[in-house]
């Protein structure tokens, strides 16, 4: 059966939309965005996925940001090796134990077994510092800092989900040497501050900053700091990114020693950080809505389209090529003065089956060019976020676009940060606590820091019809006193500090 064009094209808008809401079915909704806006695809290995040319462009853009900040702090890029004999990665038992499950071994050449198991890196301190040891031998050769971007592998047995919890993903590691605490501490905290911003400043993603408890801290470290995310849809915090203090246990137990200014023996004060893939991820689901993906703009390998539209057949073909050629024109200035601008021309799709695909796609902004742009003074344009429309003048197009992506962006910041703080709730009694996990919330309790008492929170959680909670981090600005009568709410110990607590991807 033959059918015609227009129909043909309302099927293919059918199958390239998404058929379930963010609300109704989370999960669903968000392997669907990422699929169909053409950011992600599936491999045939499980837990392993393909990143397209619209979603690796995100990722190079954080990429060129984070290369800025770290050329201007000192830190040189470098290269390791994927692979780590078993015997260096087994020195530091905790770090081993920490990651064991996840470790996938290569174990034969060819047919023949190796010698020694090879781990493909789930993280690359037991492969850089022996190469540490042999490169750092007085002050003089400290701070070192350097930064590899690379792929690592973790063989995660939980359900495996795109870009959140994946067996490989892409991501830039961290590792630097110091000749005292303090200075590895203030970087800890500056990195930190780094990966807010890029949050922030680049996915206008809102995020708190804290330190991990002792049990939920990264293998081998002294200490972990983190930023942490949350996806009030889902009712799941998410990790963002870490940056470690791991003191000197590293350089202990790899010999990484340097002689100081006394011409005594010092073992080096290490630290390590990372910030993934996994970004992306939570930038799809803090503002991705039915419609699709919601690109920031700072991010976006497209940030403005421009659409002909209001050409029928019966349009004149001088009109119609002038529309054309204004669209090219647009697209033309506008990439000129830096912003990345493409002109959809297709003249076999209508212009509603284009505001679709580009809505899906996540485009910030839509330009459209008309009968009546062509001798008027302004385009008609709309704001994807937020569904605003609008006119825009064409004099100064380019300041104009500019003020107007940037306005989408702290926009769009502002909307996710609103929905950030109210979903904290302040909770001094167990029963707040169970009832604001139950709404989907994270809760911000007067807690003792003792681990057997987050391990009895995690397990009383469980029992109600929610996954267990866990603690997310203990906030560097408090957000109120803690008062001397205050107590935890879980165990009734004295409490330390406030500290957020949630279910958790």
């Amino acid at each position: 059966m033959r059918i015609s064009v227009r129909l043909y094209q309302a099927i293919k808008a059918k199958e390239l939309g998404l058929t379930v809401a963010k609300r109704d079915d989370f999960s669903q909704w968000y392997t669907q965005s990422l699929i169909r806006s053409e950011m992600l695809d599936y491999s045939d290995v499980s837990g392993c996925y393909i990143l397209r040319p619209w979603g690796y462009a995100i990722w190079a853009h954080i990429q060129a940001f984070m290369n800025t900040e770290f050329k201007s702090r000192g830190i040189q890029d470098s290269y390791f090796p994927l692979l780590i004999p078993e015997p260096a990665i087994q020195r530091e038992q905790a770090h081993l134990e920490g990651f064991s499950p996840e470790v996938a071994w290569v174990t034969h050449a060819g047919d023949a077994p190796l010698n020694v198991r090879l781990a493909v890196r789930p993280t690359s301190e037991t492969a850089i510092y022996p190469a540490y040891s042999r490169w750092i031998k007085t002050w003089r050769d400290l701070p070192l800092r350097l930064n590899q971007w690379c792929n690592v592998v973790r063989w995660e047995f939980k359900n495996p989900q795109p870009l959140i919890r994946s067996r490989e993903f892409l991501w830039q590691e961290g590792h630097s040497a110091f000749a005292s605490r303090e200075e590895a501490d203030a970087e800890v905290r500056d990195i930190l501050g780094l990966y807010r911003r890029v949050f922030e400043e680049m996915l206008a993603v809102p995020v708190m900053e804290g330190v991990k408890s002792e049990t939920e801290k990264f293998a081998g470290a002294e200490y972990t700091t983190t930023v942490e995310a949350f996806i009030p849809e889902a009712g799941r915090a998410i990790q963002g990114a870490t940056s470690h203090g791991l003191g000197q246990n590293f350089s202990r137990m790899f010999d990484i020693k340097f002689e100081d200014g006394k011409g005594q023996l010092q073992y080096a004060w290490q630290n390590s950080w990372g910030f993934t893939t996994r970004s992306i991820g939570v930038m799809a689901m803090v503002h991705g809505d039915d419609q699709g993906m919601v690109l920031p703009p700072r991010v976006a390998t497209t940030q403005v389209v421009v659409l002909p539209v209001g050409i029928t057949t019966r349009t004149d073909s001088a009109i119609s090529n002038r529309i054309r050629q204004e669209c090219q024109t647009i697209a033309a200035q506008l990439n000129a003065g830096g912003i990345r601008t493409m002109a959809d021309l297709a003249e076999n799709q209508t212009p509603g089956w284009k505001f679709s695909h580009w809505e899906l796609k996540g485009v910030p902004l839509r330009i459209e060019v008309g009968p009546k742009e062509l001798d008027s003074e302004a385009y008609s344009y709309a704001v994807r976020y937020d569904g605003t429309k609008g006119r825009m003048l064409k004099s100064d197009l380019v300041n104009i676009v500019t003020l107007q992506l940037e306005s989408i962006h702290n926009g769009m910041l502002s909307k996710a940060r609103k929905k950030y703080l109210e979903s904290i709730i302040p909770a001094t009694n167990w029963d707040t606590v169970t009832q604001a996990l139950a709404a989907g919330k994270m809760c911000m309790i007067p807690w003792c820091e003792e681990a057997s008492c987050e391990r009895s929170i995690k397990e009383r959680t469980s029992e109600q019809a929610i996954a267990g909670a866990k603690c997310l981090c203990i906030p560097f600005e408090q957000p109120f006193e803690i008062l001397s009568n205050l107590s935890c709410p879980a165990c009734s110990r004295p409490s330390k500090r406030w500290t957020l607590f949630a279910r958790s991807y």
